[in-house]
């Protein structure tokens, strides 16, 4: 009996526990407590000028639409910062466009409960492309839309969009670890649907242009260089409270994914361009930690990132077995900032470390069925 009760009060101590989290949640109530949280009136006004040019968008394609000869095309759509503003949720059209288009949005959030066969890790496209791709810059996808076709020196050849998810799947989430063995084939709907949400993301937006809010701001490199250990002091007071001390990552009750792992096994491998010194700063300076943008100084994004990427994690899949890491280097990275082939605590980074695929899903987006015809 005494076992009993005690089970009972740590099933009533745990459902207490989640009904609490989920209020101090919907009031915001830890955002407030470390200062991330936005003003209710200031953050009221952001959204009525983003929703007021969307709404002017949707006026002039519809005058347009209804006259002959337009004279001008409908002014671009701008929140209150002077970025492009993608259109809302409840702008997503019905139909079969729309149904691709909702696939393609939690495809992007959640990978590994989405598209998983060809995924080789926890890591989700919103991990670096924040707000569902929606955020400047974070490498907001309505930027990226308009920008393909377009030649890259990574692979030194035009890449369509859908050769650049490709590469996504094949170094961020680590695809040649995934149940596949690789990233989804040429074709596949999993990239019609995500090119079908990047198309609606960037609906207004100019075609062929560089975008403001595009990408990363990596700041200039500091006077002083980068260095690990200094990171080290800024990973730990501002890092590893959402990410974990060893920075695997943070899984809620349900053991999905809160905070994504930044280094180890289930992390993007030594392919991904986040595994650059001087991108990873810049993703951190603008958007790190998570509500508090631009809070660190140059100088500590560049440590921070170089500590995170200090650490060891999956191989390049450009390296085959036969391929040294030296000989990595000197084809693949040798023009980027970061420690590849630097030995580091006893161990040359890049050599890699065994990854499984997990199938342990992000906290972000839902589970959606595959299409009908697919089935």
């Amino acid at each position: 009996m005494p076992f009993v009760k005690r089970a009972l009060l740590g099933v009533l101590g745990a459902i207490v526990l989640v009904l609490a989290g989920s209020y101090l949640f919907r009031v915001e109530a830890i955002a407030r407590l470390v200062g991330t949280a936005e003003e209710p009136g200031q953050r009221a006004a952001v959204e009525q000028t983003a929703q007021d040019s969307r709404e002017s968008f949707r006026s002039e394609v519809a005058a347009l639409s209804a006259s002959d000869g337009a004279p001008h095309a409908p002014q671009v759509p701008l929140d209150a910062n002077g970025y492009f503003q993608p259109p809302e949720p409840d702008e997503i059209p019905d139909g079969p466009f729309g149904e691709s288009i909702r696939r393609g949005r939690e495809i992007f959030l959640n990978p590994a409960a989405n598209a998983t066969d060809y995924v080789g890790n926890s890591m989700a496209c919103a991990n670096c492309h924040l707000d569902a791709g929606r955020r400047a810059n974070a490498a907001p996808m309505w930027a990226a839309s308009v920008r393909y076709p377009t030649y890259r020196g990574k692979n030194e050849m035009i890449n369509t969009m859908e050769d650049r998810v490709k590469g996504c799947f094949t170094y961020s989430m680590n695809a040649p670890a995934s149940p596949a063995g690789g990233p989804p084939p040429s074709g596949d709907q999993i990239y019609k649907d995500l090119e079908s949400y990047f198309y609606w993301l960037a609906k207004g937006a100019p075609q062929g242009v560089t975008l403001p809010g595009q990408g990363y701001p990596v700041p200039d490199e500091p006077a002083q260089g980068y260095d690990r250990a200094r990171g080290l002091k800024v990973f730990e007071e501002n890092c590893a409270v959402c990410h974990g001390d060893d920075g695997h990552g943070r899984q809620d009750v349900n053991g999905r994914y809160v905070f994504p792992p930044l280094w180890g096994p289930d992390a993007y491998n030594w392919g991904a361009g986040m595994h650059r010194v001087n991108t990873a700063a810049g993703f951190i300076y603008a958007n790190m930690p998570l509500g508090k943008p631009y809070s660190l100084s140059p100088q500590e994004a560049w440590d921070v990132a170089a500590y995170i990427n200090s650490h060891p994690r999956p191989s390049d899949p450009r390296q085959p077995g036969q391929m040294s890491v030296q000989e990595a280097h000197d084809a693949f990275h040798g023009k980027h900032k970061g420690y590849y082939n630097e030995e580091v605590d006893g161990r040359v980074i890049g050599e890699g470390v065994e990854a499984e695929p997990t199938g342990t899903p992000a906290a972000t987006g839902t589970v959606t069925p595959e299409p009908a015809a697919l089935r």
